[in-house]
């Protein structure tokens, strides 16, 4: 299936076609080279059936023994106000560069290997709502601030103690465009061994 934008509305498509007009349709290897951290936001929050299918994307993450170990919490004005509360003043104001924010952990088991299976998981399913973003033409953010390890800012955000945080979530439609980074090249990190 392709995700298809057009003057910013979300059309699905079964067919693989093209249709005309400013037409956009993201296949999973281009979302995935084209995908970029956006860090300036339009104000408009990302409406609550939009999140509802990135989340819905996020399930389908591979993880061992089917624990469904992600976690994600959008914050709302409140839980906002009491996060920004809890962060340095000086780092504060990087809470407001996007509409939406979703706090994302995995749940913990405590038995260390699955808790490292979960968290690697959990990743999976980020990256599932990254993309998905990206498909619909908005821009994300994965942002791991300090903030989120301190008790105040696990209770602003609810995070429970028996879950490891892996970041906020800025989501939103992009106010610029970024020029993709320089990445190395396969055989700077793959070896194949006999």
């Amino acid at each position: 299936m392709y995700l298809s934008t057009v003057g910013g509305t979300l059309e699905r498509r079964t067919d693989g076609g093209v249709a005309s007009g400013s037409l956009r349709s993201v296949n999973v290897e281009d979302a995935i080279r084209t995908r970029r951290t956006v860090k300036a936001f339009d104000p408009t929050p990302v409406p609550s059936s939009i999140l509802d299918e990135l989340f819905e994307l996020a399930r389908w993450a591979p993880n061992h023994h089917v624990t469904n170990p992600w976690r994600f919490r959008v914050l709302g004005s409140d839980s906002l106000r009491a996060l920004k509360a809890a962060e340095r003043p000086d780092a504060a104001a990087k809470l407001d560069r996007a509409p939406t924010l979703v706090a994302a952990s995995a749940a913990l088991t405590g038995e260390p290997v699955q808790d490292e299976e979960d968290i690697a998981a959990t990743c999976c399913a980020v990256y599932n709502v990254l993309l998905g973003a990206h498909a619909r033409g908005l821009a994300a953010y994965w942002r791991t601030p300090g903030v989120l390890r301190t008790p105040a800012g696990r209770a602003a955000a609810g995070i429970g103690y028996g879950e490891h945080v892996l970041g906020l979530l800025y989501l939103g439609r992009p106010r610029q465009s970024q020029r993709p980074p320089d990445r190395a090249e396969p055989a700077t990190f793959v070896t194949y061994l006999d």
